[in-house]
């Protein structure tokens, strides 16, 4: 797989092809770069499988190059050092990322995904989806994306009743009765939905307060939703929960 590495440290692009030469012998680095000028040729002259890009380049963001491109046909790996709104951006688009310092298991497991995507030759709706929470500043995202195996589900977000953890795993539950399993953890989407309104009850639930129809008092107290499902209410979470859905009930 041929591999291009954008970073505005020359330090971090030489850490990276190290790493990639000696855990990751099917990539090929083709080309680096170390602003968006000069790698928006290199992309177009080399056309990559894969894209080694830091969010921040400099005053400009690794999403800036993306929307510049005309065709997106290749994956993306972000490699940064820690960033609220731009990993929560990753996030939200399901895309893979790696914060600095590297640690060499995930990035080798970040090639291995981004190796099965390209050779199933699927195409990268999730950049596009990316570069369109992008354009839209994070002021408010109406879908999330949530990984299955076989395809990637772009989800209203009004449209999520509630989210229940299963282990490392969460089932969503969506206003259609239809349940979706994501192999990601609670806490995850705890951190990307809370701004939206949603309140984490329990430690295995997470609830949107449009489909709560009663807050019960009775069997030591628990959220009714509109489904008839009842949601438990943990005695730490029991204040925050009644204090945010005073104004929604």
């Amino acid at each position: 797989m041929n591999a291009i590495i954008v970073d505005d440290e020359q330090h971090n692009i030489e850490n990276l092809k190290h790493l990639l030469q000696r855990h990751c012998s099917d990539i090929k680095i083709v080309a680096t770069a170390d602003n968006i000028q000069d790698a928006l040729p290199r992309i177009n002259s080399a056309k990559p499988d894969i894209i080694f890009l830091d969010i921040q380049l400099g005053n400009e963001t690794g999403f800036e190059l993306l929307k510049q491109l005309p065709q997106r046909d290749f994956e993306v790996i972000f490699v940064t050092a820690y960033d609220h709104y731009g990993i929560q951006a990753v996030k939200f688009a399901a895309l893979d990322y790696i914060l600095k310092p590297i640690d060499t298991h995930e990035l080798i497991a970040a090639v291995e995904k981004a190796s099965q995507k390209i050779n199933n030759k699927k195409a990268n709706t999730r950049l596009d989806f990316l570069i369109e929470y992008v354009r839209q500043g994070a002021r408010s995202p109406s879908k999330i994306a949530l990984p299955q195996q076989n395809e990637i589900r772009y989800i209203e977000i009004n449209s999520i009743v509630r989210c229940e953890a299963n282990n490392t795993y969460t089932w969503f539950y969506l206003d259609n009765k239809e349940k979706i399993l994501v192999s990601k953890p609670l806490k995850e989407f705890e951190e990307l939905l809370t701004p939206h309104g949603f309140l984490r009850t329990h430690q295995t639930h997470l609830i949107n307060p449009a489909f709560v129809k009663s807050l019960q008092k009775s069997d030591g107290g628990f959220l009714l939703m509109q489904d008839g499902e009842k949601i438990p209410i943990s005695k730490t979470k029991k204040e925050t929960v009644k204090i945010a859905l005073g104004k929604n009930i």
